[in-house]
């Protein structure tokens, strides 16, 4: 779905662009993608000779669940002495918290579309667990234990 614009940023750039085609949910939960993603990175980031990239200049991108993709990669591959440093991620409209789908930019962009509210809530619900029964307590907030909440309110909540 992404080769046309892929093939426009390398021929425009002059780059060398890699995509990775992961697996995806439903069919695949958690963490397939992630594990097809960081597999490719890692390969690519070990041969980066093969392919005449210089190593200082790797950047990762994704948009939307591909989003979700690069930043985890991204932290995965922060602390790893033995492949070259990132130089910078590029997240594009990236999925990153399913903790509370009622935090204010999910509730300004509740009818906006073409990622409505209830539909980010079912995709990561598709993502996780490859269903959507338990949508409407992810929608309240109720899939996430009081404590959890107690912990992360510092970093995700409306404050």
């Amino acid at each position: 779905s992404h080769e046309k614009i892929c093939r426009y940023i390398a021929r425009e750039s002059e780059l060398v662009v890699v995509s990775v085609g992961y697996r995806l949910a439903p069919e695949h939960k958690y963490p397939a993608a992630y594990e097809d993603c960081l597999n490719a990175t890692i390969h690519f980031m070990k041969n980066i000779e093969h392919y005449g990239v210089d190593p200082a200049r790797i950047i990762i991108c994704g948009d939307s669940a591909g989003g979700n993709l690069a930043a985890a990669v991204s932290q995965t591959l922060a602390g790893r002495s033995d492949l070259p440093r990132l130089r910078a991620q590029i997240l594009i409209y990236p999925g990153l918290q399913a903790l509370d789908f009622n935090l204010p930019s999910y509730q300004q962009n509740r009818g906006v579309p073409l990622l409505f509210r209830e539909r980010a809530a079912f995709f990561a619900l598709q993502y996780l667990n490859g269903d959507a029964l338990h949508m409407q307590e992810v929608l309240e907030g109720s899939h996430i234990p009081p404590d959890m909440r107690l912990k992360y309110g510092k970093w995700v909540s409306p404050d």
